[in-house]
């Protein structure tokens, strides 16, 4: 074993460990819940007991976590600059998400579209929460006043848009991986939805 192995190996034990304890189980209720022995699962935190991929899948299910969570390494990309886009007044940030869900921080500089043609439709669902300034969602015929703090929740099968109210707008989008998808595929913003 190489040294970054080593290194991995000790991360991925503390991080069984660490999970155990943050859900307040004993070794016994976590054994019961990944149907291995306790002695096994006691072996496995200290080190004594080789991981075994099947055990990890295991272990990462009853732990209420995914393998690639568990096993993922520490990144050296802690900040993030927001990638700028002029022409639709938007500034994004990316932050990393549970596989298949994006988040976006978005400035939303302009209105929505008032045109109904021009809102869109796609699968998936859309979250977002405001952290400054108003925003305007359009969803179907309705238009909504999305203050600071507050957030929405909807299916992106109704026609929808985006877009700041009087000002510039911050908004956290939260998109699942249909939604995402169906904004790729329009080749648009997601000012837009």
């Amino acid at each position: 074993m190489t040294q970054e192995d080593d290194d991995l190996d000790t991360l991925v034990r503390n991080r069984i460990r660490a999970l155990r304890v943050a859900q307040g189980w004993s070794l016994d209720e976590l054994a019961s819940r990944a149907n291995i022995s306790q002695s096994s699962l006691s072996r496995i935190e200290n080190g004594q007991r080789r991981l075994a991929l099947d055990q990890l899948v295991t272990l990462a299910r009853a732990l209420d976590t995914s393998l690639d969570q568990l096993v993922e390494v520490a990144t050296d990309e802690v900040i993030s600059n927001p990638m700028i886009d002029g022409v639709h007044g938007l500034r994004r940030w990316s932050i990393r998400a549970e596989p298949g869900m994006s988040i976006m921080r978005l400035r939303l500089t302009e209105p929505p579209p008032e045109n109904p043609a021009r809102l869109r439709a796609h699968t998936g669902r859309e979250w977002l929460v405001v952290l400054s300034g108003t925003a305007v969602l359009m969803l179907g015929t309705k238009r909504y006043r999305i203050e600071t703090n507050q957030s929405a929740e909807f299916p992106t099968m109704l026609p929808h848009a985006i877009g700041s109210a009087g000002g510039p707008a911050d908004v956290l989008g939260i998109f699942d991986r249909e939604a995402r998808r169906g904004h790729r595929q329009d080749g648009q913003d997601e000012r837009q939805g």
